[in-house]
């Protein structure tokens, strides 16, 4: 069994993420969401889709990057 690196259980079902050469441990895709998704700069939301991004600032929709004075981002481009 091995201890998830987000919440601590010890978990027989647990897997491995491994992002930028570091290895973590989760018991749930929720722990591996928690740990490791950016944030939208502005609500703070986990970004768990595709999110927007410009100059490293991440959004979780052109919304959220409008709030924050990104205009420049879509989120679908027809």
């Amino acid at each position: 069994m091995a201890i998830c690196d987000s919440c601590g259980n010890d978990y027989d079902k647990s897997f491995q993420i491994t992002l930028s050469g570091q290895t973590y441990t989760f018991d749930s895709f929720e722990c591996a969401i928690h740990k490791m998704a950016p944030r939208c700069e502005h609500c703070h939301v986990p970004i768990i889709g595709h999110g927007l991004e410009q100059s490293g600032r991440m959004f979780c929709c052109a919304h959220c990057a409008g709030q924050q004075n990104v205009t420049q981002l879509r989120d679908r481009v027809n």
